[in-house]
């Protein structure tokens, strides 16, 4: 089964995370792609650089320098702690980007509103098909090419979009969304199943806003795009397959 795990941010400052994804490598070599977060991390940095951080419904607002300011965090520092914390625990972990061999295509959000955020829209997956096949641990930055014609513009593109964007491009079975709760929550509760339908109620309705209204409508292109079932949930449900939140395009019981 292939899978693909997205890591937000938050997650990755958790010491159980790497055990986590080494024991699922071990138990399923070569059917598992990571893509990674790293909001807090190009938060810092753009601090540093006096920069105040911007959203516009859970997405990133991103000028020229935040661009730089995001490559530097998330293609540079953030993806090679992971990939090294990886390796040290024995994986044969690569790190990577959208933007090598011009894995992910994007187009811009909305220039106006967003600057240089995209989401995609063409993922090109031979090279991660072929590490797979030998053997290694692909881990993505979901910084990603413009689809320009001369594919010279980077863009910004949110981790749980680019995550479900190579789901639907590899035919994955499963896309889980790690973040740092359980699951979705609506009423005060953790829901344990959601259909489509439902998802779509809560961003209409607002009860899922922000970063978890993100997740949903990434789940909601992933299942469109053909990927079997989309979890979002905690580091414990990337080896607890039953954990957290699933949204399946099928009527589901809320439990």
């Amino acid at each position: 089964m292939t899978r693909v795990i997205k890591v937000g941010g938050r997650p990755q400052l958790d010491p159980a995370l790497v055990g986590a994804l080494a024991g699922a490598t071990r138990d399923a070599p070569g059917a598992l792609v990571v893509v990674h977060g790293g909001g807090d991390e190009i938060g810092a940095l753009q601090r540093l650089y006096g920069v105040e951080a911007q959203f516009i419904g859970g997405r990133r607002v991103t000028s020229a320098l935040d661009l730089e300011i995001v490559r530097m965090a998330l293609s540079g520092s953030a993806n090679k702690r992971l990939v090294a914390a990886l390796v040290g625990a024995g994986v044969a972990a690569v790190g990577l980007s959208g933007e090598d061999a011009g894995m992910v295509r994007a187009a811009p959000l909305d220039a106006h509103r967003f600057g240089f955020a995209g989401v995609p829209t063409d993922v090109d997956a031979g090279l991660l098909r072929l590490l797979l096949t030998g053997g290694y641990l692909p881990v993505l930055s979901p910084v990603s090419r413009g689809n320009d014609e001369s594919g010279s513009t980077t863009l910004n593109v949110n981790g749980d979009d680019a995550a479900a964007a190579i789901a639907v491009a590899l035919g994955a079975e499963e896309l889980l969304l790690v973040s740092d709760v359980e699951g979705v929550r609506a009423d005060g509760m953790a829901v344990a199943h959601l259909s489509d339908d439902d998802a779509r109620r809560l961003i209409e309705t607002g009860v899922a806003a922000g970063g978890m209204g993100a997740k949903l409508e990434a789940a909601l292109r992933a299942l469109e795009g053909g990927v079997e079932r989309v979890r979002i949930s905690d580091i414990a449900a990337i080896e607890q397959l039953d954990r957290g939140t699933v949204l399946t395009r099928v009527e589901s019981v809320r439990t």
